[in-house]
């Protein structure tokens, strides 16, 4: 049995077809939109609406965690325009071309800049959208957790710290621990290119210390201080930044 997962596809819609080559199910873990990517300020969401330069300062003010800053800006260039409405066009473009990207059998749960209410309209047959539920791939049970904690930054799919740890409470026992956002272990949430702390899951690395699955695989962090690591029996590992690898993790067995 041969699963390949990715996680932070922002938009690659492209590589994404093509992620489930020679595997026997594709797992997605989520991030699938693209607002505004940090390496290349012309590409998302932000930029076809307000342009490069715009993009440019957004992320200036936001690496520099002037997020008060950061939202007035944003209040300044929204300011007399229809948000939700032109938001929601650009995403349902985007999750029309990424979800039709997506082989069968895909598993599948919400990253943190997704919006789940809309995933019914584009999750075709082949497609299992799961969160706080398990499915049994191979003979394996993988657990699913979607989503994001809160944050300063505000994006979509923000969860309480206590509706997140029921989702995951809910798991049970499983072999493969799958989530977003990694449990909260410091060298697993330092991302290094942007020089700060990404938020992990305490509810996360508790379930990992007692359910001792065999792997938890999440993604979220892009440039990880550390990819991997084990606690006790479990292999912990970020499966990578898929928007610039274009490459799938591999689980095999």
């Amino acid at each position: 049995m041969r699963v390949h997962v990715v996680s932070d596809v922002h938009g690659a819609a492209e590589a994404l077809a093509s992620a489930g080559d020679g595997a026997d199910a594709l797992v997605c873990l989520g991030d699938l939109l693209l607002f505004l990517d940090y390496a290349d300020h012309s590409r998302g969401i932000f930029p076809e609406l307000f342009g490069k330069d715009n993009a440019d300062r957004m992320v200036d003010l936001r690496t520099a965690r002037r997020f008060d800053d950061a939202r007035a800006l944003d209040q300044e260039l929204w300011a007399g325009l229809d948000r939700p409405a032109l938001i929601e066009k650009a995403v349902r473009k985007q999750y029309a071309e990424l979800f039709a990207a997506f082989p069968t059998p895909t598993y599948a749960t919400y990253g943190n800049v997704d919006v789940p209410t809309l995933w019914p309209e584009y999750a075709r047959p082949g497609t299992t959208v799961l969160d706080g539920a398990t499915a049994e791939i191979g003979g394996r049970v993988f657990g699913f957790v979607g989503g994001g904690l809160p944050t300063a930054m505000r994006t979509p799919y923000e969860v309480d710290e206590e509706a997140y740890a029921a989702k995951v409470a809910a798991l049970g026992k499983v072999d493969v621990l799958c989530s977003h956002i990694p449990p909260a272990v410091p060298e697993l949430c330092y991302d290094t290119s942007a020089r700060r702390f990404e938020r992990g899951s305490e509810a996360l690395l508790e379930a990992v210390r007692s359910v001792q699955p065999k792997y938890a695989l999440f993604g979220h962090v892009h440039q990880p201080l550390v990819r991997r690591t084990r606690i006790g029996r479990t292999e912990c590992v970020n499966v990578g930044h898929f928007n610039h690898t274009h490459a799938p993790w591999a689980l095999q067995w």
